[in-house]
């Protein structure tokens, strides 16, 4: 059984609780901004949240230079890499619903997934948002459309 790095009832050692996804940073029917802007925001709500420093906003930028991180099915995953990982402080993920969508050079992204994950466990934190995503087209529409927090809580969190 793999971990589910959304719970909160994960357990590690060193950090007792870890509230991976927290319901105060999902956020829904925002008005439409360009890219750059929702990637600021969602990183912006990282830093409030304490899982990074401030500089992990621009290697997110830098990312988003770099490589797209929209990913499909109106979805992008905003995130930064490599020399990010030493302004990560915990692992965390915010969600940013845009019901008119975000421009990511010509793809629309309706919900905006900012990621940081300590050590290795972004390759994780990726892995289980694209199951959720790609596993059933309905619940993803419902996802995009929804203004119901606590729907998008459970279904990332859930086991």
């Amino acid at each position: 059984m793999g971990l589910n790095l959304f719970s909160s009832k994960n357990k590690r050692a060193d950090e007792g609780n870890v509230d991976v996804l927290l319901k105060e940073n999902i956020l829904l029917n925002l008005h439409n901004m360009d890219k750059y802007d929702a990637i600021r925001f969602a990183g912006e709500l990282l830093v409030k949240s304490g899982c990074v420093d401030e500089a992990y906003i621009d290697a997110m930028i830098e990312r988003e230079n770099d490589l797209t991180t929209y990913i499909g099915c109106g979805v992008a995953i905003p995130h930064g890499v490599g020399k990010a990982k030493e302004f990560i402080k915990k692992s965390g993920i915010v969600i940013l619903q845009f019901p008119d969508g975000v421009d990511f050079d010509g793809q629309k992204a309706y919900l905006v997934i900012g990621i940081a994950g300590k050590g290795d466990e972004h390759l994780s934190i990726l892995a289980n948002v694209a199951t959720i995503i790609s596993e059933d087209e309905e619940k993803l529409k419902e996802l995009i459309k929804t203004n119901d927090v606590d729907f998008i809580y459970s279904t990332f969190t859930a086991k």
